[in-house]
């Protein structure tokens, strides 16, 4: 007979975040955009601006588990890369988008990677994961988008990355998925945004930064001769089981426990595509 037969399931909260997107490589380019970001918890919100996602009944077995990674950039003027999916059982968060090079557009993802400085548009980010990077004035890099906000598009300056969500599943309040900042050739390159995002590069003189590991934030935009872009952050896997219920993980699993309430809560930090989480 099966689990489910014998009246045997979990209610599990979770949040899954992706990898983020790589910025832009080139001169004013767009910020990457964060992981898509969906969760459950009861009272918080995925992204996007979504509600939690329903309540999530789980039966014991063997499931499938991936977190992905941030991505790095490419070569000067394209696009930088799109950052890896994440995977808990049934629920998928699609990587952020790169941030747009020269005449390429940001790239759409969990959120969208930001506008080049060169009239294009930002990526479109994905329903109830993320948000679009952002648009702005020509001559400067807008931010990527964030798992709680959009990119802010350039006006003078870089665009900030969108600002990212925040949750209390682990017991504290952490922000995460926060879109990566724009650069710019003089003046203020963009900030990343709360929740990991990387700051964006100015020429001659900052480097971009890359996206926190762990947070799914976008890496910020280079500005060419200030040096590379950076690196989207990678993605994490949480959620909860009944203390006393079994867990356990295959071999290429990094992961952490704490008790909260009634609660064990596992915090994933990697895992590959052929890894598993078997419940029970």
């Amino acid at each position: 007979m099966s689990p489910l037969a014998n009246g045997i399931v979990f209610s599990v909260s979770y949040v899954v975040i992706a990898g983020g997107g790589g910025g832009g490589y080139a001169y004013n380019c767009g910020g990457g955009g964060a992981g898509g970001y969906r969760a459950n918890v009861v009272g918080e919100n995925s992204g996007g601006g979504a509600s939690a996602e329903p309540t999530f009944l789980l039966a014991p077995g063997t499931y499938p588990l991936t977190v992905g990674a941030g991505a790095a950039y490419i070569v000067p003027d394209i696009p930088g890369n799109s950052g890896g999916d994440s995977t808990f059982v049934t629920i998928t968060s699609l990587g952020g988008g790169g941030g747009g090079a020269y005449s390429h557009a940001g790239v759409a993802g969990g959120s969208g990677g930001g506008e080049s400085g060169s009239d294009e548009s930002g990526g479109a980010g994905t329903a109830g994961q993320g948000y679009a990077g952002g648009t702005g004035a020509s001559g400067y890099g807008s931010g990527g988008g964030g798992a709680g906000a959009p990119g802010v598009g350039s006006s003078g300056v870089g665009g900030a990355g969108g600002a990212g969500v925040t949750s209390s599943i682990t017991g504290s309040a952490v922000t995460r998925g926060g879109g990566g900042g724009g650069s710019v050739s003089a003046g203020t390159a963009g900030v990343g945004g709360a929740g990991g995002g990387g700051r964006g590069g100015l020429r001659f003189s900052t480097s971009a930064q890359s996206g926190s590991a762990n947070s799914g934030g976008g890496g910020g935009a280079s500005n060419g001769s200030g040096g590379a872009a950076g690196g989207g952050g990678s993605g994490v896997v949480i959620f909860t089981l009944p203390i006393g219920t079994a867990a356990t993980f295959s071999g290429g699993v990094t992961f952490s426990t704490a008790a909260v309430g009634t609660n064990t809560v596992y915090t994933v930090t990697a895992a590959g595509p052929s890894d598993t989480v078997t419940i029970g």
